[in-house]
């Protein structure tokens, strides 16, 4: 089945001249008035010339992008109803072979949704019969009558399918060119929140070490070894982001942000209360801490950092606030927050780590909010809704997937 549809999918649409060879159903009649054998030879010239000339004009005006949905096609088939009536009614005979032509034509110029094509053909299918009827003249009335109705429906169905697969084919590239727009955002947020945090608790502990190594060596030696595990940890995580199998924990983020927030001597109160949660959404908080204390740690300037984390029926809260200088910690912070929270900030300039959080967190269906934390500092505000599904659960499927 899949073989099938790839080799429709491959094959091109019939063009303008497809429809040309059709016209030598007509060849009949016109060595009959070559030889004479017509009455008023030269009318009945004139009319299959100006049958051709619109028979022509109606394909390719059809099949034409550009002229397709105007009135020229509808114009040109109007004409070539007008001669078709002309020719079988004042001939009839063979000449009524025109009205299986006039049919296709009519399935090029209105198909598509909101065309009345079927109707229309069952009137030219009827008149033909009723004129082979009257006058006598094509043999087999009911053939004629059958072969308009099957051209007119068939015609329109295969450049129906034929638009159909191209529009799908269209749809598959833009989804895939979304997909890979999605996935690169993705990265690009994975990567910011990752590096920015992790270079900002190096910088912090390569301080540390350059303060505490005339006083005191063995605790430079600790911070030293701390920027080890903290590289190690990040080359992992930038494996893991590259892959797009990260999942962070809240609780592991806790730890690091109590590490940082201490060695850039920032006191840290951590409080953390509610039931256990999703690991989908301790992977949203966790990158709120990441991003929240790197921007204490880099811009505050404060003595003081409070975490809390509080968890309730149906949602959970996470909120940090410092202590902080005020105006170089709201506006390089806010900076981030000026486009999706609400918050005027003179003279920022813009970020995209608390954009991004924001834009996850939405799609979530929480919220991200920022601003001064009273007197003084800032204050960062998550909430996002509490899953409905069971640790247990999630436990097992993680046991599974493994």
């Amino acid at each position: 089945m899949y073989e099938t549809a790839a080799r429709i999918e491959r094959l091109k649409p019939p063009g303008r001249r497809a429809f040309l060879p059709w016209l030598f159903m007509l060849s009949g009649d016109v060595q009959s008035l070559f030889k004479g054998k017509t009455p008023l030879p030269w009318l009945g010239g004139a009319g299959a010339v100006a049958f051709v000339a619109l028979y022509v004009a109606t394909v390719y005006t059809g099949l034409d992008e550009r002229r397709r949905h105007t009135r020229i096609p509808l114009l040109a088939l109007a004409g070539l109803t007008a001669v078709t009536y002309a020719l079988g009614i004042g001939y009839a005979g063979d000449w009524l072979l025109c009205f299986p032509l006039l049919s296709l034509a009519s399935g090029i110029a209105l198909r598509g949704p909101g065309r009345r094509l079927g109707p229309l053909i069952l009137v030219f299918s009827g008149s033909a019969g009723v004129i082979a009827g009257i006058r006598g003249g094509a043999s087999d009335s009911l053939t004629v009558s059958y072969g308009t109705v099957l051209s007119g429906l068939v015609t329109a169905a295969i450049l129906s399918l034929f638009e159909t697969v191209a529009q799908l084919r269209a749809t598959r590239q833009e989804l895939a060119r979304t997909a890979v727009e999605k996935e690169r955002l993705r990265f690009s947020r994975d990567l910011h929140d990752l590096l920015g945090h992790t270079m900002s608790v190096v910088v912090v502990k390569a301080e540390a070490v350059r303060r505490l190594a005339p006083k005191n060596l063995e605790a430079a030696l600790g911070q030293a070894a701390d920027i080890e595990a903290v590289g190690r940890q990040a080359l992992t995580e930038i494996r893991e982001a590259v892959t797009g199998y990260r999942e962070g924990s809240l609780a592991t983020e806790l730890d690091r942000a109590r590490s940082a927030l201490d060695a850039s001597g920032i006191e840290a109160v951590i409080r953390r209360s509610g039931p256990p949660l999703a690991p989908q959404t301790e992977a949203l908080l966790g990158w709120v801490v990441r991003e929240g204390v790197t921007n204490v740690v880099r811009h505050s300037g404060a003595v003081r950092c409070e975490i809390e984390v509080r968890g309730e029926t149906d949602r959970v809260r996470l909120e940090i606030t410092d202590d902080g200088g005020g105006v170089g910690s709201r506006a390089a912070s806010a900076a981030d927050t000026a486009g999706m929270a609400g918050t005027a900030v003179d003279g920022a300039i813009g970020g995209t780590g608390l954009k991004g959080l924001a834009e996850r967190l939405s799609a979530a269906g929480g919220s991200l909010e920022s601003g001064p934390g009273g007197r003084r500092g800032f204050r960062l505000v998550a909430e996002l809704p509490v899953d409905t599904e069971e640790p247990m659960e999630t436990e097992a499927k993680e046991a599974r997937r493994a």
